[in-house]
């Protein structure tokens, strides 16, 4: 175990805390393509907030470093690959980060050394696609010359409690005794502890349905949230009586975006279809879920002309942009789709978020985003991610006489809004 040199390939939001916590017990190396993000890191500062800049230093002052160059990473033996497995515009499961990564661990790749995936995938990625990749740049045959694992991410944006350590690892190998070391390797530094899954497809398959449940489980409060709705009943004050039943599982209806829980669902009906399954119930939570900005969008608008407020030209204000609450991550936010669906009705509308990038946000969406309110007043006002800088706000100052409150997130005084989910 001493002699394990690791290289983790990706340094987002799975893997610098991953790095960051490989460096206490062995020599790490974390390699990202993006020199600006690298340089940032060695700084001393992580933009996405999951390891602090007190945690990252005291790593560098002890010999951890990230790099941008695949040379520095051609000596370590044991490589992690922890890039985005997104979708495109049609939900297809999108591979060209895995493919990339995996270009870059055949330059460096040497014989008898592991890489192991942790990006999440449908069963079979790592073996069909990521592995021929790495051979055929590498030349080296794979479980003859080099081995392979996957151990698939557990990270939870923003959540400071379960961090990486604190959450068991799934674990698995390409032969019964890779499977074992990398275990090893894992447990040594993962607090929680290890499951040593038997394939590697049965850990891929473990992951892309842990999300996926989560989904189809959002999507069914979220078909009551619009029954109840119908039904002039508060669908918080249901769920808070069913909650009290002690096997009824506290699912609460919402926006479900994200790097995971907006995406998997996709990755295991891909999967399933080249089966020639077709996966009803998780393609329908999908369109149930995707379709919930719209649905806020459309209910804010009836609420302002049920109230006399005229909708063209009004001004709205979009509290909280990011996928969820207290982090700065973007990627996937479903806030999106309330913000366009309300575009077409010719409304003018801000968004603010304490927390975001907003030339992030402009790059990735196209639209603006501040970090300050003007001393403006506004005709509605949606609350739309549940930062804790919110739960103190006093959105009601910021708006007219007459106007709309619409709580996405059931954590406002029900005494003051006009509508929730």
């Amino acid at each position: 175990m001493d002699t394990v040199k690791i290289a983790v390939i990706g340094l987002g939001y799975v893997g610098l805390p991953l790095a960051r916590l490989f460096s206490t017990k062995y020599t790490t190396i974390g390699f990202d393509m993006n020199r600006a993000r690298v340089d940032a890191l060695m700084a001393g500062h992580d933009a996405t907030l999951e390891v602090s800049d007190d945690l990252l230093q005291s790593a560098i002052a002890n010999g951890f470093k990230c790099t941008a160059d695949v040379e520095d990473i051609r000596d370590c033996n044991f490589y992690v690959v922890a890039v985005p497995t997104p979708v495109d515009k049609n939900h297809n499961p999108d591979l060209t980060p895995l493919y990339g990564a995996s270009t870059t661990v055949g330059k460096v790749i040497s014989k008898g050394d592991i890489v192991v995936y942790e990006s999440t995938v449908y069963p079979g990625v790592t073996e069909d696609e990521c592995i021929p990749v790495v051979e055929k740049v590498s030349g080296l045959r794979f479980n003859i010359d080099f081995f392979a694992g996957y151990s698939p991410e557990r990270i939870n944006p923003g959540d400071k409690l379960h961090t990486v350590e604190k959450i068991k690892k799934v674990t698995s190998g390409s032969t019964p005794e890779i499977g074992k070391k990398v275990d090893e390797v894992y447990a040594s530094v993962i607090t929680a502890g290890t499951h040593l899954a038997p394939t590697i497809k049965v850990a891929e398959a473990a992951k892309v349905i842990e999300n996926s449940q989560r989904d189809i489980n959002i999507a069914f409060v979220n078909e009551l949230s619009k029954i109840f709705t119908r039904m002039g009943i508060d669908t918080q004050d249901v769920l808070e009586a069913a909650s009290t039943k002690w096997n009824f599982l506290p699912f609460k209806p919402g926006l479900v975006g994200g790097h995971c829980i907006g995406v998997d669902p996709y990755y295991l009906a891909q999967c399933a279809q080249t089966f020639g399954y077709n996966p009803e119930i998780i393609l329908a939570g999908r369109r149930m879920n995707d379709g919930m900005g719209e649905y806020v969008a459309n209910q804010v608008v009836k609420l302002m002309l049920k109230k006399g407020i005229q909708v063209l030209n009004s001004n709205i204000l979009i509290l909280g942009f990011t996928f969820k609450e207290n982090c700065p991550d973007v990627r996937n936010t479903k806030v999106i789709d309330i913000y366009n669906s309300l575009k077409e009705y010719n409304v003018n509308i801000m968004v603010y978020d304490p927390w975001v990038n907003p030339e992030i946000v402009k790059y990735e969406y196209e639209i603006e985003v501040v970090n300050e309110l003007p001393l403006k007043k506004f005709d509605t006002a949606i609350l739309a991610v549940a930062h804790d800088e919110f739960s103190h706000f006093q959105v009601k100052k910021m708006l007219k006489e007459i106007n709309v409150l619409f709580d996405v997130k059931g954590t406002l005084d029900k005494s003051i809004i006009d509508g929730r989910l």
